[in-house]
């Protein structure tokens, strides 16, 4: 019995698994291989040569997407008085006031995809940790996500805009969403590339070896497609680009 449906063995049969593709290509492919009746999601995933039990070798940082995610995201605020102010002028679709912040903790309210909060609100934040952190939606420091009150509207702005937060899970891998399918091609690679570059940045200094042991992209119902992400890789994608 086939593990995957027709559509999933016709798409792999356009892929050489054997080979790894420079960014534009890969992209190229992932356009054309994309062929489900919704618009699928594209993601680029990671694994790194990270220990991931030791608190050093942590990846965890944001992105702002140039081209963002293709979709409304529903930002949450923990603010108070001006800084409150601040963020529903930003475009803050909701403010944790105290009864909202009762409502997460008693009847696990959770309409909204990022929160924020300023440092003056962390510890009634802290309170609701178990609910949220589950759901990657805790507010961080080391994601940007607990912001100076000076800092809030710009905050708000960008995660409305396609500021993405990621994180390596418990076997040292990053899943991280670059866009839609119906997306240009150019904009998947824009997006796709900042995230590489964000990825780069955040190398732990613990980590002696090779840091991105490989890399794919892929969309929700697609195989995944290797990248090349080698100097001369790299090399290549801007070359192809700059031919276009």
């Amino acid at each position: 019995m086939a593990l995957h449906g027709k559509r999933y063995q016709n798409a792999a049969k356009l892929i050489d698994a054997e080979k790894s593709y420079v960014l534009a290509d890969a992209v190229g492919l992932v356009k054309q291989i994309s062929t489900a009746k919704f618009d699928e999601t594209v993601e680029l995933h990671f694994r790194l040569g990270i220990d991931p039990r030791h608190s050093d070798q942590q990846v965890r940082s944001t992105v702002l997407l140039p081209h963002g995610l293709g979709k409304s995201v529903r930002v949450l605020v923990f603010a108070e008085g001006e800084d409150a102010r601040a963020a529903q002028a930003a475009g803050a679709d909701l403010i944790a006031d105290d009864e909202l912040i009762n409502r997460i903790l008693k009847e696990g309210f959770l309409d909204f995809e990022a929160a924020l909060a300023v440092p003056a609100m962390m510890p009634k934040v802290g309170r609701l940790g178990r609910i949220l952190g589950t759901r990657g939606l805790m507010p961080n420091p080391k994601a940007g996500t607990v912001v100076q009150p000076e800092d809030i509207a710009k905050a708000v702005t960008e995660l409305k805009a396609g500021r993405v937060e990621f994180r390596n899970d418990k076997t040292g891998n990053l899943h991280i969403p670059v866009g839609k399918a119906s997306f240009d091609a150019e904009k998947l690679v824009d997006n796709a590339q900042a995230i590489i570059d964000a990825v780069n940045r955040q190398k732990p200094s613990a980590v002696k070896g090779i840091y991105i042991k490989k890399a794919a992209i892929t969309t929700t119902m697609s195989p995944a497609i290797r990248l090349d992400l080698s100097a001369a890789g790299a090399a290549a994608a801007a070359a192809a680009a700059a031919a276009k």
